[in-house]
């Protein structure tokens, strides 16, 4: 990899784990009861909005972002990965290239909101969910969440991803400790996927309104299983933002 694509994918993967962490850290803190709030990806776009230079942090994360964008969309249609031309080969780039469009859209959200934009609107779905085929959407989508669920409970439990941190240039007790929080970490965000699915169903079938984000799902946490659980579950998806850091030291692992 050269010089450049590898800084642009440090800086990316950087970014991304920083909106984990931070999304992890401020809904712990509310399931806690210190403070904090349960948040998806607009919320921490908010979150340092108010703070001292904010405006400044948010071009940042966006800058950061971007970077995450492009590398996504370099492995979509590079393929240095050289995954096979089969059905899984495919499934694999349209899914890195879907993740960089996701990724960029938040970043744009960023920006925007660092140059005066009052929200960032990046994961807005009442305007799909309300339309004329808004419960045909909302199936599709819960259908494309259960997918992104069994998948990263399958990368959190086949070991698959370990193969990647065992032969990259990580020391032995940073291996360590990124195995144990990617663990965490992608079973947290297999747990928030399952969740939002559900939560599209029932949106599909009528019996949901407005928007739905992973606010809602750690809402819906809280509720049926008390803030303990969500608690847990929230540090998860801090610890997936610091398994994200600690790869974007070492170039030489890969993506996910």
């Amino acid at each position: 990899m050269s010089s450049k694509k590898e800084t642009i994918s440090r800086l990316g993967m950087g970014a991304k784990g920083i909106v984990y962490l931070l999304i992890g850290v401020l809904t712990a803190l509310a399931a806690f009861g210190q403070g904090g709030s349960k948040s998806g990806k607009d919320g921490i776009l908010k979150f340092l909005a108010e703070q001292s230079y904010g405006k400044v942090l948010l071009v940042a994360l966006g800058l950061g972002l971007l970077c995450y964008m492009l590398y996504r969309l370099y492995q979509a249609f590079a393929n240095p990965k050289n995954l096979d031309d089969d059905t899984k080969g495919y499934f694999k780039r349209i899914a890195y290239g879907v993740s960089g469009l996701i990724y960029g859209f938040l970043a744009y959200s960023a920006i925007k909101m660092a140059f005066g934009s009052s929200s960032g609107n990046s994961g807005s779905s009442s305007k799909f969910l309300n339309s004329e085929y808004g419960n045909i959407i909302a199936f599709g989508i819960a259908l494309i969440l259960l997918g992104k669920a069994i998948y990263e409970f399958y990368v959190a439990y086949s070991g698959k991803f370990k193969e990647d941190i065992e032969h990259s240039s990580i020391d032995s007790d940073a291996q360590s400790l990124v195995i144990k929080a990617g663990k965490m970490g992608f079973t947290a965000r297999g747990i928030v996927a399952a969740i939002m699915s559900f939560l599209f169903v029932k949106a599909g079938m009528g019996s949901a309104n407005g928007d739905i984000n992973r606010a809602d799902a750690f809402s819906f946490l809280q509720n049926e299983f008390g803030s303990i659980v969500l608690g847990i579950v929230a540090i998860g998806v801090a610890l997936y933002g610091v398994f994200m850091l600690i790869k974007s030291k070492y170039p030489d692992t890969n993506v996910r």
